[in-house]
């Protein structure tokens, strides 16, 4: 099986990093796996195997006939088979469609916003996916959305997975006290909700005051940024509350971390959860998305109601206090997070889907 994930950037978002996963995980299962970055690319590049086939397009635009030319030889010369084409990336899968139909696209839906779908309309999707033979989903209402507003009968269910790296980043010194450090990776978009989690750091810190945030995710400089570093500056927390940007070494910021924490509006299937789970934080999270698949009762961490700030800071102080509680949460959702959502289950399902594909004519 030849196959190419292509995917717009390769910014640390959880789209870039599944398609970064899935092509690394393909490299030791199949006979070529490559990975196409199409706009631009960003700190996960890092990330790629070596043995991973990578191409840069470069696009400036939706029909720029360099880049849609540039990816129709390599997908000829390296004889690819499937297309699987993250998120917006399926425009320019389907394009090249036009000019080598033999290939066969599947379009991973990574979409966050899963409250409301009734809502979500793309009528440029809607006509692109006649041309998909599969569709993979990341939570079971996207699954259930694509197969009712789609025009792709082969839709499957697959929740994200994580890897454990061996890439080398560039140290970065935490600040605060070791033990004593609550972390939270998400990039600063109103969806993450970071204020309900800058409001529980100025209740938790009048208790404990050695205690302190850790926000790490990409900064777009925009409105809502400036609006959370006001917050900050306003509730005096600037030695509480540590921004970040994004990092390519989540990895080892979570070893040196107690609590993981996620206070997102609205999720898919967060990686972020699933990275605490592997490092063994304890876990204070909304009940969102897929969420409560993973915190699936009090054993495994707190599941707590959207912009509910008693929960939050009653779930973090509880997980302060006891050093025991956050040890033994820690520890339950890592063994729960290595059996449910680990690489070598997932990508057997994949693998045993696109074989199921390959009898379809699309």
């Amino acid at each position: 099986m030849r196959i190419v994930q292509i995917i717009d950037s390769l910014e640390t978002g959880g789209a870039e990093r599944m398609a970064v996963n899935y092509a690394n995980s393909l490299s030791g299962h199949i006979e070529f796996s490559g990975l196409i970055a199409t706009r631009k690319e960003g700190l996960l590049r890092n990330y790629i195997n070596e043995n991973v086939s990578y191409l840069f397009l470069e696009k400036k635009s939706s029909f720029d006939l360099r880049a849609i030319s540039k990816l129709k030889n390599y997908l000829k010369s390296n004889r690819i088979e499937i297309i699987h084409a993250h998120s917006s990336s399926f425009f320019i899968a389907v394009l090249i469609k036009f000019i080598m139909p033999k290939i066969k696209i599947v379009w991973h839906d990574h979409y966050g916003i899963s409250q409301n779908l009734e809502l979500r309309k793309n009528l440029v999707l809607k006509w692109s996916s006649y041309f998909f033979s599969g569709i993979v989903s990341v939570n079971l209402s996207l699954k259930k959305w694509a197969e009712n507003y789609l025009k792709c009968s082969e839709v499957i269910y697959l929740p994200n997975f994580i890897q454990n790296s061996n890439t080398v980043a560039k140290p970065v010194k935490l600040k605060g006290i070791d033990g004593k450090r609550i972390i939270c990776i998400a990039n600063l978009r109103p969806q993450k909700n970071h204020e309900l989690l800058i409001e529980s750091a100025f209740h938790i810190q009048k208790k404990f005051p050695d205690w302190t945030f850790h926000l790490v995710g990409k900064d777009f400089n925009d409105s809502y940024s400036e609006e959370l570093r006001n917050k900050v500056n306003k509730l005096k927390l600037n030695d509480t509350i540590f921004f970040y940007g994004a990092l390519d070494n989540t990895q080892k910021l979570l070893e040196k971390s107690e609590i993981g924490v996620l206070t997102s509006l609205s999720e898919g299937l967060p990686l972020a959860v699933l990275e605490y789970g592997l490092s063994g934080l304890a876990v204070v999270a909304t009940n969102v998305g897929e969420i409560p698949k993973i915190i699936y009762s009090e054993n495994v961490g707190f599941l707590i109601e959207s912009n509910n700030v008693n929960q939050l800071v009653n779930s973090i102080e509880k997980l302060i206090e006891d050093e025991y509680l956050r040890k033994e949460k820690g520890s339950c959702l890592k063994s729960f997070v290595e059996q449910h959502f680990s690489e070598k289950s997932i990508l057997k399902d994949y693998l045993q889907w696109l074989k199921s594909l390959t009898t379809f004519a699309k």
